[in-house]
């Protein structure tokens, strides 16, 4: 077995193929409200959460509106439009994780989503078991790449840094695992353009990921 005792997983990007129907969402329910986010790459989306983009959402406009309102009212929509995670889900994904607990690691999520997502993913993609830990970047005052979701979670399960692997995919969650002193590899992006240089290592697949360790 490899010097790691525990394995912590982002969520999207990593375990479920989701950026692109959060990027489509997003811009259907700001463009029914007459905000454009042409002006944005769709890398500030990734990896972070709408808290955390409002101000370069709204720009010039941001004191015009009622952000905690439109927060609520894209809530709203997000439950009306949810995101069908059990085709999302990528196809080792469960093959990977049950090798990995065979293997003897313990498995952790960190995740900038929101915690209701993160449960009905986990639970719809029948992944929920497999979790000795699960977190949300929304009870943290600031989200990735702040590292401290991932200090947390490594606290919770009483390993140090070094005997942690992150497995990241954006820039912000890849730094945060760096900040946090644990190895982090990165699945490879082929669509964004995003910069994952400070990983570790790269991957295609979880499966890859897997047979190294």
């Amino acid at each position: 077995m490899s010097k790691y005792k525990v394995i912590i997983f982002d969520m999207d990007g990593v375990l479920v193929d989701t950026e692109n129907y959060y990027y489509t969402r997003r811009k259907t329910f700001l463009t029914r409200k007459g905000i454009s986010i042409d002006h944005l790459s769709p890398l500030v989306f990734i990896g972070g959460n709408m808290k955390q983009v409002w101000h370069m959402i709204l720009g010039d406009d941001y004191e015009k509106w009622d952000v905690p309102a439109l927060e609520a009212e894209y809530l709203d929509y997000k439950l009306a439009n949810r995101i069908p995670y059990e085709t999302l889900v990528f196809s080792d994904a469960k093959a990977s994780i049950l090798s990995l607990i065979e293997k003897g690691y313990l498995l952790g999520l960190a995740s900038s989503t929101a915690k209701i997502e993160i449960l009905r993913a986990l639970e719809v993609t029948q992944l929920m078991p497999y979790f000795d830990v699960i977190l949300s970047g929304e009870s943290f005052k600031e989200s990735k790449p702040n590292p401290e979701i991932y200090e947390v979670a490594m606290k919770t399960l009483s390993v140090l840094p070094e005997e942690t692997l992150i497995i990241e995919d954006s820039q912000k969650g890849i730094a945060a695992g760096v900040a946090s002193g644990a190895t982090v590899w990165g699945i490879k992006d082929y669509r964004f353009g995003l910069d994952q240089n400070s990983a570790n290592r790269l991957f295609d697949t979880l499966t890859q990921i897997d047979a190294q360790l």
